[in-house]
């Protein structure tokens, strides 16, 4: 079997689809390449952030469950997600723009020879962006070419995903043994690891922390972290390695965008191993895509029911 290529799409909570919509478009320049809703909960909506193509690797989504109460930081937690952006200079041009749009965020400080940039978004999201000028490895996407960013500093990918745990060894037998990461780092208590071709787009950094309380789920925390399989043959050998380990897991599940395997590693840190393919394209032109409500074959007799459940929200662009 192959080895996993990386980091496929972080999934996310938060407390407005509307608010949401603006911030991750107009604020931070990654296109909405679809809007539908969460197959297992018809009621919700999920939006998918990407970059220009809605390639795998480049896209943040989101749930909005109704009631959700705000989450807690914490241990046992995928705790924060980064974004990719070409150069150091890019980082200087968002600390401007974050400056002069009211976005919370820190200094640009370093992270594992890497120039970085954390901030949050209006629900505290933990995000950071992180310079691809001296990485290597996995490919980035492409810019969104409509969008409000200069593509010389615009978000084109996903980097490094952060676990925080109350034991670093529990977590890195997962990643190492099943799923075949290596440990290439330690700095400051974080522990760094990649998969595949390595760099930005292919890593996992692993915080222990013993002083904290468990994080509990809700909006502004992390739902899950896919790893990209090339396709369905591989993913097939995915849900048998996961079975070999008696590993808990969901068994194939066809999510049309992509073909899924979910495995829980933890109580609150659920892996999902996604195919590359078949994209975002299938059912809408690339001009228009992520403007209507988009729904998978099995559910497009339940347009009518599912468009009365969900609330208008307008993703219209021009």
């Amino acid at each position: 079997m192959k080895e996993l290529k990386g980091i496929h799409h972080v999934t996310a909570m938060t407390s407005s689809a509307e608010k949401n919509y603006a911030f991750y478009t107009e604020t931070l320049g990654m296109r909405l390449v679809k809007k539908t809703v969460n197959q297992d909960d018809i009621q919700t909506y999920h939006l998918f952030f990407a970059d220009d193509a809605g390639s795998a690797g480049t896209d943040m989504t989101f749930f909005d469950f109704p009631n959700l109460p705000k989450g807690r930081k914490g241990t046992d937690s995928i705790s924060k997600t980064s974004f990719r952006v070409p150069s150091d200079a890019a980082l200087e041009y968002w600390v401007e723009r974050f400056d002069s749009l009211g976005v919370d965020h820190d200094a640009i400080t370093e992270s594992f020879g890497k120039k970085v940039l954390g901030f949050r978004d209006f629900d505290e999201q933990s995000l950071q962006l992180i310079s691809d000028e001296k990485n290597e490895g996995v490919a980035p996407g492409i810019p969104w070419k409509n969008g409000p960013v200069p593509a010389e500093f615009a978000i084109y990918g996903l980097g490094p995903v952060y676990l925080t745990v109350q034991n670093k060894e529990n977590i890195s037998l997962v990643l190492t043994v099943i799923l075949g990461f290596r440990e290439v780092a330690t700095e400051g208590g974080e522990h760094l690891f990649e998969v595949g071709e390595g760099g930005n787009g292919a890593q996992v950094i692993v915080e222990e922390r013993t002083d904290i309380l468990p994080a509990m789920q809700g909006y502004g925390n992390v739902h899950h972290v896919a790893f990209r399989v090339e396709d369905h043959a591989e993913l097939e050998k995915w849900i048998a390695r996961a079975n070999e380990f008696q590993a808990p897991n969901s068994g194939y599940v066809d999510r049309f965008y992509f073909e899924s395997l979910y495995m829980p590693v933890s109580q609150q840190i659920l892996f999902e191993f996604a195919t590359d393919g078949p994209g975002f394209a299938q059912d809408e032109p690339y001009e228009t895509m992520g403007e209507k409500l988009s729904l998978p074959p099995f559910l497009e007799s339940k347009r009518a029911a599912i468009e009365a459940e969900v609330r208008p929200l307008n993703t219209k662009r021009g």
